[in-house]
């Protein structure tokens, strides 16, 4: 007997699919597939596809944002510089697949819309604390953000060395 699938588990290779694969990929068909599953599995656990991709959108939310600043918040005393390693050193294959939905779906541009929001308050936030002005720590958030979503739509990958003297530079940079 195999163990029964949660919503959870549909999620997690939903997430996989469309980093590997593309927003496309995102059907119960080869969804169920990969999971050795028949597709009744899927319609268990959400109404329609639609619902299944809002519940995609809601947990990249929670892993690209709100993880995130979750941890830096727990553990730096240096949040800024945390988040910039944290942020520039992840994989972004995730971050590209859903800007790529977001072109071509509403809701995900949508999801989008609001995760950007969500991560420039934070940055603006973080550069306030470290006595920035609200306009100047606004101007700079937008020009940081600007610069991360430049390095994770390339896909373009830089030696870890090199990375951390940008981060660096980049760090200096906004702070200054």
């Amino acid at each position: 007997m195999t163990e029964q699938l949660s919503a959870d588990d549909w999620i997690k290779q939903g997430l996989k699919a469309l980093a590997g694969n593309g927003f496309t990929a995102l059907k119960a068909d080869p969804l169920a597939k990969a999971m050795g599953v028949s597709r009744g599995s899927f319609y268990w656990h959400f109404a329609d596809l639609g619902a299944f991709h809002a519940a995609l959108l809601k947990r990249w939310r929670e892993i690209a944002a709100e993880q995130i600043i979750a941890d830096v918040e727990a553990g730096s005393d240096e949040p800024l510089k945390a988040l910039l390693r944290r942020s520039f050193g992840a994989r972004l294959d995730l971050e590209r697949a859903v800007r790529n939905w977001a072109a071509f779906d509403a809701s995900a541009q949508g999801a989008v819309r609001a995760i950007d929001r969500r991560r420039l308050d934070y940055i603006e936030t973080l550069l306030e604390k470290r006595g920035l002005a609200p306009a100047m720590a606004q101007a700079r958030a937008q020009i940081l953000y600007w610069t991360f979503l430049g390095f994770a739509l390339s896909g373009t990958p830089v030696p870890p060395a090199r990375l951390q003297r940008l981060e660096d530079e980049i760090l200096r940079m906004v702070s200054a």
